[in-house]
């Protein structure tokens, strides 16, 4: 049995000899295939940082372009409104004179009540049909004289207005929205 022992002794030796063989082996080829993985993976993080430097480009380009987009469609949304609001407004100075005229004739007297109560009937839908129009009509009759929104043709002195007072208005001024189409036309007291 001696002879076993040692026999069994020295072959687990050479097993564990060639068992350390191989793992040194193994050892040696996965640390020659370390650096090409390294390589890969640097490939690939150069690549990934390249792709991601290319999409935050066109990221940028699509905030712009964006940006761009939504500045040109508020303005000319708001091109649109100004040529709407002139269009409105050359219009309605063409009309104010007929608006005058009816005003004119709603206060002058009549004898026929029929007659009046028509003019006044088609006065007031002329009126509405401008205020549907966001057009306002401006009489500054009593109000201090602002030569900014009012223009003056004449003077007069008159102890019961203040100082400045606008005391006839010969023409109404009318505007559209904040836009003054037509100065009011007065006489100013006690200037």
């Amino acid at each position: 049995m001696a002879v076993n022992n040692e026999e069994l002794e020295k072959e687990i030796k050479e097993e564990t000899n060639e068992a350390e063989k191989t793992e040194k082996a193994e050892g040696a080829a996965e640390s020659a295939a370390e650096p090409e993985e390294k390589k890969e993976v640097k490939v690939k993080t150069e690549r990934e940082a390249q792709l991601e430097k290319e999409l935050a480009e066109q990221k940028e380009k699509y905030l712009r372009l964006m940006a761009e987009y939504d500045n040109y469609r508020k303005r000319t949304a708001k091109q649109q409104l100004e040529t709407r609001e002139a269009a409105v407004g050359d219009t309605v100075l063409k009309v104010l004179a007929i608006y005058d005229n009816f005003e004119r004739a709603v206060a002058t007297e009549s004898q026929d009540e029929k007659y009046k109560a028509g003019v006044e009937m088609i006065f007031k839908q002329f009126t509405a049909a401008l205020e549907k129009m966001n057009v306002t009509v401006i009489d500054p009759t009593g109000e201090p004289f602002d030569p900014a929104v009012a223009n003056a043709v004449s003077q007069i002195e008159d102890p019961e207005l203040g100082e400045n007072v606008v005391a006839q208005v010969f023409e109404k001024g009318v505007k559209i929205g904040d836009r003054l189409i037509r100065y009011p036309t007065v006489v100013v007291a006690n200037p």
